[in-house]
């Protein structure tokens, strides 16, 4: 058996040793994957206007809290559930921002999508750089060879011997060449050792090798490869958009956030003003049970006060389990955090609101929306790219006229060697076109039908797109000026409604207050304060929709944004 192992079968051990190597690992695959996509997005970072220059799609899934400031009073106002919150993590507007974007399941889909996006432009970009494939065997056959005499007997049969090795290999490449051709070549190469006989037994070895070249160049119909040069690029488009239509969702997505934020912190503020509506309920009835014991009021007016007390109770207690729940809400659902997570959002953040609105007209905001928005310069191309595509199906409805060149090269035959090179004196070569009429273009007829359909619909498109962003843009206009108003009509409100509670207390420390004025009093002044602070949370979320339906909200990296101010269109 030693001899199977000499020089010749040495190609049956070098062909497994070769597709053995030719396997990479699975993290060497993500690794290159990953290496090819990023640098997809850099190239085309710059082209897109406040787009991540740290994009990753990296999540470790590790958020430490330990480093944010703790909760150590607990608030009269929660009531028991107060305790709850000692030793919670403070979270303030910009650290739940940047948690957000890391942790945010919506947010993670949309990056993965662009990564994805990004996947197949590297995979477009593949077909026009050489291919490489390989294919190798090996076969090992034996058996008894023919007896040299008539008369030779099983034994000599048996140690007459044939047994044929054989290996054989290919290295084909090919390459799409823009404006060239597809140019594809193969290198082929065939070993054979024949042993034959037993101890004294012969051996032959033979062995082969080509070299084959071929160039095609369509001349009419796809001439110049247009369909794959139109599929590279609207791949390369394609990310394009995705970049953009990702910018466009962080802006979206900062607003949500921010619009969740204020209002777990409107819902506090509102179990704060119910349990002090709570405070002077309980003040208004328990003075008017000692005027009752001195005759000075009615039973009627205790009851409608008491009974006041106890709505003032239940509207407390109503208001905590509404904070509790938009708090759990808000971890859940804009963070990506556990529900049971410790944390209590920063009143200050709430504190620190103030109405700042934009002097600019309706008409001007329209004309800075349609210079912009990302997300309309999309529509605009993708009209464009089915403009292109009426030409792509126009072109397939012409004669195929390809140019054929081809190249051979053969090594010497009957080479008694373990390799024989192709000789370059054994060549061949052959040159002509080949003609397809295209007498049935009927499906390429109805494409061409369909892309001439496909780019009336996307002119409607980017008809329909710009009167939404006009709409958008109007609405949000308004929406913003209509809060300006409600909060300066509820600051009044709150102004009224105090010196109502004021004026009711003075008549009751007098018994010449009536219950039902104190009832409504009290009742309206902490309505128009939970009206004032939903105003005010209204029209900052108003301003922030505004800049993003008008393109012009710039968001960082860690989700915060930059306040935009003196807009004025160009």
């Amino acid at each position: 058996m030693k001899r199977f192992l000499q020089p010749g079968s040495v190609a049956l051990v070098a062909v497994f040793s070769f597709l053995l190597l030719a396997g990479c690992s699975a993290a060497h695959y993500r690794k290159s994957a990953d290496k090819e996509a990023y640098r997809a997005v850099a190239q085309k970072t710059p082209q897109v206007k406040n787009m991540d220059e740290h994009f990753t799609i990296e999540q470790t899934n590790q958020l430490s809290l330990d480093g944010l400031p703790v909760a150590a009073k607990v608030q009269d106002f929660l009531g028991p559930d107060g305790e709850a919150e000692r030793g919670a993590r403070v979270i303030s507007l910009e650290t739940a921002l940047d948690i957000a974007v890391k942790q945010n399941r919506d947010y993670q889909l949309h990056k993965e999508g662009l990564f994805i996006t990004s996947l197949d432009l590297t995979l477009a970009r593949h077909q026009f750089t050489p291919i490489f494939s390989g294919t190798g065997g090996a076969l090992i056959e034996g058996g008894p060879s023919q007896p040299s005499s008539p008369g030779a007997t099983n034994s000599l049969v048996t140690d007459n011997l044939s047994h044929h090795v054989g290996a054989k290999g290919a290295i084909n490449v090919s390459w799409l060449i823009r404006d060239v051709g597809k140019i594809t070549a193969a290198f082929t190469a065939d070993f054979l050792r024949l042993i034959s006989g037993g101890a004294a037994g012969s051996q032959r070895t033979m062995s082969s090798s080509q070299v084959e070249a071929k160039l095609l160049r369509p001349l009419l119909r796809n001439a110049g490869f247009k369909k794959e040069i139109e599929n590279l690029t609207l791949a390369e488009r394609g990310l394009l958009y995705a970049l953009r239509d990702f910018v466009q969702f962080r802006k979206t997505f900062s607003v949500q956030v921010a619009s969740a934020h204020y209002g777990v912190l409107g819902s506090r503020d509102t179990v704060r003003n119910s349990f002090l509506n709570l405070q002077s309920s309980r003040k208004n009835a328990e003075r008017t049970r000692a005027l009752a014991r001195e005759g000075r009021v009615t039973q009627s007016d205790l009851g409608r006060l008491e009974q006041q007390e106890l709505q003032a109770e239940r509207d407390w207690i109503n208001a905590i389990r509404d904070y509790k729940r938009s708090l759990d809400d808000f971890k859940l659902m804009q963070l990506g955090l556990p529900v049971d997570s410790q944390l209590v959002l920063d009143d200050r953040d709430l504190e620190a609101l103030a109405i700042r609105h934009p002097e600019i007209s309706v008409d001007d905001s329209i004309k800075v929306a349609l210079a912009a928005r990302q997300d309309y310069q999309n529509f605009k191309d993708r009209h464009d790219d089915s403009l292109r595509q009426v030409a792509l199906a126009a072109n397939f409805l012409k004669p195929q006229l390809d140019l054929n060149a081809l190249v051979h090269v053969d090594s010497k035959p009957g080479t008694a060697a373990a390799f024989a090179s192709p000789d370059l004196n054994r060549y061949n070569w052959s040159a002509g076109l080949d003609l397809d009429p295209g007498l049935d273009r009927k499906s390429e007829r109805n494409e061409y039908r369909k892309a001439l359909i496909l780019e009336k619909q996307a002119a409607r498109l980017l008809e329909q797109q710009e009167d939404e962003i006009k709409l958008q843009v109007r609405n949000s206009w308004r929406t913003l000026d209509q809060a300006k108003r409600n909060y300066e009509i509820s600051e009044v409100g709150v102004k009224i409604a105090e010196r109502r509670v004021e004026e009711q207390n003075l008549l009751a420390e007098l018994g010449r207050a009536k219950a039902q004025d104190q009832v409504d009093a009290q009742n309206d002044l902490i309505n128009s304060k939970n009206q004032r602070t939903q105003a005010l949370v209204g029209h900052t979320i108003a301003r922030l929709q505004f800049w993003v339906n008008m393109g012009i909200l710039y968001v960082k990296d860690n989700g915060r944004w930059e306040e935009v101010t003196n807009v004025k269109p160009e």
